[in-house]
């Protein structure tokens, strides 16, 4: 199944059910289940920002499933959109006038039991041998 690494705080963010898009400068044609895998990066500005949420941040570790529903570009209307919809959450790629990318839209997503993997760039294969869910 695919997975994909992502930096903390926003792995655990969409584990947590609080953030649906998953942004990068690439698209995909991919759509179906895909991990989100906690990377050992982080965004330690994002971090003070969601300090208050009481969440853990696990690195290096599977922590979610979801389904990969839609690959969007990311233009001025659903910059606006994503604003109406979580501010705090959405705010880097909102207020960021220089990022031109696509918006992973995520569904569906699950936490998982933790498993230790290490991470790649892109979507990645990954076969356990059993994840709990």
């Amino acid at each position: 199944m695919k997975a994909i690494t992502i930096k903390q705080p926003f792995a655990t963010l969409i584990a947590a059910g609080l953030k649906e898009y998953e942004f990068r400068t690439w698209k995909t044609n991919y759509r179906g289940k895909i991990y989100i895998h906690a990377g050992l990066g982080t965004d330690t500005k994002a971090m003070e920002k969601f300090k208050d949420y009481n969440l853990e941040y696990p690195k290096g570790e599977i922590i979610a499933v979801a389904e990969l529903v839609d690959c969007i570009m990311i233009d001025e209307k659903v910059k606006k959109e994503l604003q109406e919809k979580n501010s705090l959450v959405y705010s880097g790629v909102i207020h960021d006038t220089s990022f031109q990318g696509y918006g992973f839209q995520l569904a569906n997503i699950r936490k998982v039991k933790p498993i230790s993997v290490k991470g790649k760039l892109g979507l990645w294969n990954y076969e356990p041998e059993k994840l709990e869910e």
